[in-house]
């Protein structure tokens, strides 16, 4: 009763909000926060994080128990992945109710609770909103294929004949067969960006913007600090415009970050684009008026061949490609997400070279473009993973951790396809990895001899000051040390070795060393300044460096303080 009391009184607020709206898609006069510039983003998914009573699946209550360990690793954002009412056929993302909670993990009030403690530590919380489809499952869609001239027809998109292209633009190649589906209650094709029981939802009809921003209201309430949109070019498509090159309407995103801004002025919007550099500008808005944050993909893309060949070039490259965002704008950097690690943007003679790196048997490889495989499995060499983490922390932007990442957890490839990235939390070597007590697991914990949880888990690395889990965390420590590399305002300096990245921000020199061999590099230019060696591989700190004669050892990270 007191849920439904409160979406009427988010409906009643927003018909009198939606008046106010100017028609520019800029508040002039609003002083926005960029908080989101210098922060520590952690992603977790509830159902497999800490289960708090035992029924074999993770819940809010068990977030909660574990909000001293995030704040002492250095996370200032929870970013928590779908936990609405859901058939379960996508992980969550097959959407039955965007206004609710899985029962299973827990209720409002405990979801109020989480955000109230997470910001009694200083940490923020923001929501995965999946809103390009739902569940064919949902009530809206279950009434627009019972009824043709029902109000909830054209929430979705029709087609009375099957289109030319009916087979062309599938987001999961390979496992996925079609675009347009014969539903067959109704007679007519629908549209599935994705699996064939997620419909899209059709932003062109007025009440699906009038119902996103409803919800947008209805979860900003709850005092969390935004979200984190799914899927943002697929959202913003016309219909029927071509499932392989479509027209978007921006204006939709503009409106929607505009909308969110009227409510929290704080709130960001952190958007899942895999577009490429010439179309950054679009999305962030021609005055920033889009996106606050976006992944960077293409960045992540460069990344890994980096990391694959030891060719720091296309690494540069992308860098200088990113580099031109809105002022207000900032960059989301990642090492591994919840999906795949997509490659489709490398030529394919540049993707080979990291699948036979990183993922050389196909089991490893996903949807003809991605690796389906953690960090650590796929890196393997102990000094490599920290190099691309040091690298993590000083790349111009903000760092996002996914969980289990910051203790090397592994994978499991008997699950399918994005599946094997998402097993429980190894927290300790206890009956189910300290995640459950329960007999019966809804994912099983990973206990294969390398990268089981009676080897790698919470409890073993945080009584090891050498663990990959203390290494994270003198690196979030220094982050928060050097606000500068949330600005654009960095240099990539050149060097003779084409394995060697330099970054340089104001007062800040970031060295990393991509092979797997030792390294000499020299600065001239930096001949006369004093240093300070802030953090380095061999933990050596706090001594007087010179800059002309800089010994590296294979996969070495240095980070030097110009004074």
């Amino acid at each position: 009763m007191k849920l439904h009391l409160t979406i009427l009184m988010t409906f009643l607020l927003i018909t009198v909000t939606r008046a106010q709206i100017p028609d520019k898609l800029v508040h002039p006069n609003l002083m926005e926060r960029v908080w989101y510039k210098n922060a520590l983003i952690y992603n977790l998914e509830v159902g497999v994080f800490k289960d708090s009573d035992g029924n074999g699946r993770g819940d809010l209550a068990g977030v909660i128990n574990k909000l001293d360990y995030l704040k002492a690793l250095g996370v200032d954002v929870i970013w928590l992945a779908p936990f609405f009412p859901s058939p379960g056929r996508d992980d969550g993302y097959d959407v039955a109710d965007f206004y609710a909670i899985d029962p299973e993990l827990g209720d409002h009030g405990y979801f109020n609770e989480l955000v109230r403690q997470a910001k009694m530590r200083g940490m923020r919380v923001i929501l995965d909103l999946v809103i390009n489809h739902t569940s064919d499952e949902h009530p809206w869609f279950k009434k627009a294929r019972d009824d043709k001239n029902s109000n909830f027809r054209n929430w979705y998109i029709w087609s009375e004949k099957r289109p030319r292209d009916w087979n062309k633009g599938m987001v999961f190649p390979g496992v996925q067969k079609a675009v347009w589906t014969l539903d067959s209650l109704s007679g007519e094709y629908y549209y599935h960006r994705f699996y064939k029981f997620q419909p899209d939802l059709n932003y062109t009809h007025p009440a699906v913007t009038e119902e996103i921003h409803r919800m947008i209201a209805f979860w900003l309430q709850t005092g969390i600090d935004g979200f984190r949109i799914d899927a943002v070019p697929f959202v913003l498509e016309l219909p029927h415009s071509a499932s392989e090159k479509p027209k978007l309407d921006y204006e939709f995103l503009y409106k929607l970050r505009q909308f969110t801004s009227l409510y929290n002025a704080e709130a960001i919007i952190l958007g899942e684009a895999n577009v490429p550099p010439e179309e950054n500008k679009t999305y962030f808005g021609p005055t920033g008026n889009g996106l606050q944050m976006m992944f960077n993909f293409f960045l992540n893309q460069h990344l890994f061949y980096a990391l694959a060949t030891g060719d720091t070039q296309l690494l540069s490259k992308s860098l200088e490609d990113s580099r031109e965002i809105p002022e207000t704008a900032q960059w989301a950097n990642f090492l591994r997400n919840h999906d795949e690690i997509d490659l489709g943007r490398l030529t394919d003679k540049q993707r080979q070279k990291v699948y036979d790196k990183f993922g050389p048997d196909t089991s490893m490889q996903v949807y003809d473009r991605g690796i389906r495989r953690r960090l650590a499995p796929m890196l393997q060499n102990p000094h490599l993973i920290r190099m691309a983490y040091s690298l993590l922390f000083s790349l111009p932007g903000t760092p996002v951790l996914r969980y289990g990442e910051e203790i090397g957890m592994g994978d499991d490839l008997s699950l399918k396809e994005r599946l094997a990235v998402r097993t429980p939390m190894q927290w300790d070597s206890s009956y189910n990895a300290g995640f459950s007590t329960a007999d019966s697991l809804r994912r099983p914990v990973i206990n294969d001899p390398e990268y089981g949880y009676k080897k790698v888990n919470v409890a073993q690395q945080l009584a090891d000051s050498t663990s990959l889990l203390y290494h994270i965390k003198q690196l979030a420590a220094l982050r928060k040390m050097a606000p500068e590399i949330g600005k654009p305002n960095y240099q990539i300096l050149k060097s003779k070795q084409d394995n060697v990245l330099i970054l340089q921000y104001d007062t800040l020199l970031v060295i990393h060393n991509f092979c797997n061999c030792e390294n000499k590099i020299t600065l001239a230019d930096y001949a006369d300044l004093n240093t300070q060696l802030l953090f380095a591989k061999d933990g050596s700190n706090a001594t007087s460096q010179s800059l002309t004669d800089i010994r590296l050892s294979p996969y070495d990270y240095r980070w030097y303080k110009l004074k």
